[in-house]
């Protein structure tokens, strides 16, 4: 089996975020990145996978400047077999990351394509199945479980009030979800093989931008708390509160 996984640069999520001074972008100077979270289920997934056929091939793909050449090799360290850098400048919106990815996948002959949820910085659910339409194959979306067996994807999605099971046949694109395996951490034998993997690096097709920044403003701070009171005394003014001020109730 043939399996890419899409992967994207993120900012640490317990970093301190600092817009610049442009007010359309953040300041990176002293910022850590990472691999995009929900993108380390799907990396997690394609090595599972590889490792239960007993062969095959993973190939892990990232869209953005040089220095996602650092997020890729984490995912080789994992024990992805080689990557690829789509050279494109940062701001590039959802459907022109999708039209580059379909335009160097397609020719890939993959029988799987594996994306995260979403992208935890702009909370982006829609590169993977964009991906799949320009690529005309199906696509399931927040898969919390997935197997594989004659060349179909059976697969499970958490729905409000229960679980849906969704079948296709391959090739696919599948989006994963939290829950769906628990990503391995890179070992130190990884990371010293991943120096002498294969890395290659080319421009990305992309499309004209369809999206565009106007502006970014941090979310306005949180209120301090107080306490009303105190035991069943307090409850009148708690719901007081709650219906004029909070308007909850």
């Amino acid at each position: 089996m043939k399996i890419a996984v899409c992967l994207k640069r993120v900012p640490d999520t317990t970093a301190k975020i600092t817009i610049g001074p442009d007010r359309k972008s953040i300041t990176d100077t002293g910022l850590k990145f990472v691999p995009n979270p929900y993108d380390e289920f799907a990396l997690e997934a394609a090595l599972a996978l590889k490792e239960k056929s007993g062969g095959g091939e993973t190939v892990v793909y990232s869209v953005g400047t040089d220095a996602s050449a650092e997020t890729l090799r984490t995912a080789l360290a994992m024990g992805i077999d080689r990557a690829v850098l789509l050279q494109a400048p940062g701001g590039a919106d959802g459907l022109a990351i999708a039209q580059a990815l379909a335009a160097e996948l397609g020719a890939g002959a993959f029988d799987l394509l594996l994306f995260g949820k979403m992208a935890v910085d702009d909370h982006n659910h829609a590169v993977g199945p964009m991906t799949a339409e320009l690529l005309a194959i199906p696509c399931i979306t927040s898969v919390a479980k997935m197997t594989i067996e004659n060349g179909a994807v059976e697969a499970e999605r958490e729905i409000e009030g229960g679980i849906e099971v969704v079948t296709c046949s391959l090739p696919a694109v599948i989006t994963c979800e939290k829950g769906l395996n628990n990503p391995r951490l890179p070992s130190l034998k990884g990371i010293m093989a991943a120096k002498k993997k294969p890395l290659e690096t080319k421009p990305a097709a992309l499309g004209a931008p369809t999206l565009e920044i106007v502006s970014l403003e941090l979310p306005p701070e949180r209120q301090p708390g107080r306490i009303v009171g105190e035991g069943a005394d307090a409850v009148p003014a708690l719901v007081q509160l709650l219906r004029t001020e909070a308007k909850v109730l």
